[in-house]
């Protein structure tokens, strides 16, 4: 009887052992994949930021483009005007005039 009880008190013994060894891999296996999924998301962060930078110049950059076409554009227009008007400006006050006239 006694060498049951012996036998029952070692394998009691072992399964403790068993299982705190368990809880013992369990706890590692969790700070592993704490630091694990930390590390992915700062790498995550890191890219995300990268990309997001990425499009921001991308975006600056097209958008000084479009404003340098649109002030050469209107500068061109300007010109454009200035030199209609210097060329026939007698000709639009001529015509103004009899106009005014004419009523």
């Amino acid at each position: 009887m006694d060498t049951v009880i012996d036998k029952l008190s070692e394998i009691e013994a072992a399964a403790q052992a068993i299982t705190d060894e368990a809880n013992v891999r369990k706890k590692a296996f969790a700070q592993e994949m704490d630091q694990k999924t930390k590390a992915f998301d700062a790498e995550l962060e890191q890219e995300t930021s990268a990309r997001i930078r990425k499009v921001q110049e991308s975006m600056e950059a097209d958008m000084n483009r479009k404003l340098a076409q649109q002030k050469a554009d209107s500068d061109a227009l300007v010109r454009q005007i200035a030199e209609n008007y210097e060329k026939k400006h007698e000709t639009y006050a001529e015509a103004l005039f009899k106009a005014m006239i004419k009523e």
